[in-house]
C-alpha cells in the first residue's frame, strides 16, 4: 500500500483550508481529532525553522572563535610604554 506525504500547510494558511486540500478520509479523522496533524506539522515547521537559525549562529560563533583564537597572540607587555 503506498500512502502520500500529508500535505504540507503554507504559513498564512487556516486550519480550514488546509483541511480542504486533504483527501476525504484525512479530514475526517483530523476533524475527529484523532491525529492532530495540523498542529503537529505547524509545530515541525516552526522547530526547524529554529534549528536552522540556531546552526547558523552556530556557526557564526565557530568563525568567530576560529579567527580568535588563530590569530598570533600580541606581544607580552613589559609594562613599559615608551619606546626603546
Amino acid at each position: 500500500m503506498v500512502t502520500s506525504r500529508p500535505s504540507v500547510p503554507s504559513p498564512g494558511m487556516t486550519r480550514s483550508e488546509w483541511l480542504s486540500t486533504l483527501p476525504l478520509w484525512r479530514r475526517l479523522l483530523a476533524r475527529l481529532n484523532w491525529h492532530p496533524v495540523y498542529e503537529i506539522e505547524q509545530h515541525t515547521r516552526q522547530l526547524e525553522r529554529e534549528i536552522a537559525a540556531l546552526r547558523e549562529s552556530n556557526a557564526r560563533i565557530d568563525r568567530f572563535e576560529r579567527e580568535l583564537f588563530s590569530s598570533s597572540s600580541p606581544t607580552p607587555s613589559t609594562g613599559d610604554s615608551s619606546p626603546t
